[in-house]
C-alpha cells in the first residue's frame, strides 16, 4: 500500500511541503567527485590503457587491445538486419517521426544592410564532431539513441561517436540498431566516468568531440560536469518527473498508469497529480492502490510515489497552473477538456502533453519531439534537447568606408571613456579624417 502525500494549496504549511517535495540534490558527493577527478586524470595521461583497464575493472570483460574496444561499423547494420520485424518497423517509425519534428528546428543564417551600408548577419553552423553516451547492458535505452542522435544529423553534424558500455561484453542489439537506423558514424565499447573522458579530451583511439550528450548514472553526470568548458555538454539531468493537471473527467486508470509511467524509472523519479476535485485525487488513489500490484516494477514505483509523489488539491485551474509554473516540470500533462486554454497559462515545462489522450509515454518513444528535457526546475531556464544544441552561431560584420565613418566617433568615445586606447585608435583611423 503507497503512502503517497496528499497537499492542499489551502493548508497554511503548503509552502514548505512542497518545496520540500521538490528539494532534489544532483550534486554528486564528495567520494564520487574524487573518484570520477581520477578516472579523467588518468584517461588524460595514460589514453587507450586507462581504458582498457577500466573497462576490465567495471564491465568485467578483458579487450585483447585498445581495437577490441571499437565497434565495426557493420555490427550496427548486422543487428538492424536481425532483430525481431516489428522491433525495426517501431525503431524505423519512431525514427522518422523524430527526423520530422527536428527538420522543423534547422536555425539558418540570415544578413541585412543597414542604412550606412554595413552588412551585419548571422552564420549557423554545425558542430563537427559530437560524442553521445548511451547507457548499456540489459537496461539499454535505444530511444535515446535515437533521441540525441537524429537532431545531431539534421543539424549536419559531421561525425557522430556513440559510446556505449557492456557489462560482461554484452552488447544490446537494439541500441546498436538503433544507432544504425540513426546515422551513429563510429562506436566504442567503453562507459563511465572513462567514457566521458575520452570523448572530452581524446586518446588515441577515441576522438575527442566538440560536446557530448545523453543520459547516464552518477559517475556519467559527474564526468559531463568536469569536463564541461573543455566541451559543450546537453545537461545534468536529475530523476525523471511528471506533473497532471486534471478537471476530474478522465478516467482515473489512466492517471494512474501516467503516473507509474515515470515512477518505474526509479526511486527517485517524482510524480505528482494536481486537481481541484477532491473526489477525484481519491478516485486517483484508489486506482493506485488497485493497478500497483499489477505492474513489474511495483517496489519501484511505490517507493518513488511514497518518498517524492503528492495528489495536490488546488482551488481552481488557475490555481494548478500557476502551481505548475512554480514545480516548472519535466513533463506536465493538461488531461482537461480545452487543454489549450490552459497551456496558454504554462510558462515553465519541459514538454507538455496536451489533452486526455496525450499519454507522456507517447513523447518518450515515437510523437516526434524531443524527450531529453530539463529536470529538478531547470525547465524555468531550459528547453529540450533540439537541432539547435548541435548548430552554433556565428556574427557577420562587414563595414563599409561609409559605415565605418559613421561608428568611428561611437566606438572612439567609449573606447577612450574604457582606457582602451588601441580600441581608439583603430576605430579612428577608419573614421572620416581617414577617409580617401
Amino acid at each position: 500500500m503507497t503512502q503517497i502525500a496528499r497537499l492542499k494549496t489551502t493548508d497554511p504549511d503548503f509552502d514548505t511541503r512542497l518545496d520540500d517535495l521538490l528539494a532534489w540534490e544532483s550534486v554528486s558527493d564528495t567520494g564520487v567527485k574524487q573518484t570520477v577527478d581520477e578516472i579523467i586524470a588518468a584517461i588524460r595521461a595514460q589514453g587507450d590503457a586507462a581504458l582498457i583497464d577500466y573497462t576490465a575493472r567495471f564491465d568485467r570483460w578483458q579487450p585483447r587491445d585498445a581495437s577490441a574496444l571499437a565497434l565495426d561499423p557493420t555490427r550496427l547494420s548486422e543487428a538492424l538486419a536481425h532483430i525481431p520485424a516489428a522491433q525495426r518497423e517501431a525503431l524505423e517509425t519512431a525514427a522518422a517521426r523524430i527526423r520530422s519534428y527536428a527538420e522543423h528546428q534547422r536555425m539558418e543564417g540570415w544578413e541585412f544592410v543597414d542604412g550606412d551600408g554595413t552588412r551585419l548577419g548571422q552564420k549557423v553552423t554545425p558542430l563537427d564532431r559530437v560524442g553521445l553516451y548511451v547507457p548499456g547492458g540489459k537496461a539499454a535505452y535505444p530511444s535515446s539513441v535515437l533521441m540525441n542522435a537524429i537532431p545531431a544529423k539534421v543539424a549536419g553534424v559531421s561525425e557522430l561517436v556513440m559510446v556505449v558500455p557492456t557489462p560482461q561484453g554484452e552488447l544490446n542489439e537494439l541500441v546498436l540498431a538503433a544507432a544504425a537506423i540513426a546515422g551513429v558514424d563510429r562506436a566504442f565499447a567503453i562507459g563511465g566516468a572513462q567514457a566521458v573522458a575520452a570523448l572530452a579530451y581524446g586518446t588515441e583511439r577515441v576522438p575527442a568531440c566538440d560536446k557530448i550528450v545523453g543520459p547516464g548514472n552518477i559517475y556519467v553526470a559527474t564526468a559531463k560536469r568536469a569536463v564541461f568548458g573543455q566541451v559543450g555538454i546537453d545537461m545534468v539531468a536529475g530523476p525523471s518527473e511528471i506533473l497532471i493537471l486534471c478537471d476530474g473527467e478522465t478516467d482515473p486508470d489512466w492517471i494512474a498508469m501516467d503516473l507509474f509511467s515515470q515512477a518505474e524509472h526509479d526511486e527517485d523519479a517524482q510524480s505528482i497529480l494536481i486537481a481541484w476535485d477532491a473526489d477525484y485525487l481519491e478516485r486517483v488513489a484508489a486506482s493506485i492502490e488497485r493497478l500497483l500490484p499489477q505492474m513489474e516494477r511495483s517496489a519501484i514505483i511505490a517507493t518513488a510515489l511514497n518518498d517524492r509523489g503528492a495528489l495536490i488539491l488546488a482551488r481552481d485551474e488557475d490555481e494548478a497552473a500557476a502551481v505548475a509554473n512554480r514545480i516548472a516540470p519535466e513533463h506536465l500533462e493538461l488531461s482537461v477538456a480545452e487543454p489549450e486554454a490552459l497551456a496558454a497559462k504554462i510558462r515553465h515545462a519541459g514538454a507538455i502533453f496536451m489533452g486526455r489522450y496525450t499519454a507522456e509515454a507517447l513523447g518518450d518513444y515515437c510523437a516526434g519531439p524531443n524527450h531529453v528535457l530539463p529536470t529538478s526546475r531547470t525547465a524555468r531556464f531550459s528547453s529540450p534537447l533540439g537541432v539547435y544544441d548541435f548548430q552554433k552561431r556565428s556574427s557577420l560584420i562587414q563595414a563599409s568606408a561609409a559605415g565605418a565613418a559613421a561608428l568611428a566617433g561611437t566606438a572612439s568615445t567609449l573606447a577612450r571613456g574604457e582606457g582602451l586606447t588601441a580600441h581608439a585608435r583603430s576605430a579612428e583611423y577608419r573614421g572620416p579624417e581617414h577617409e580617401a
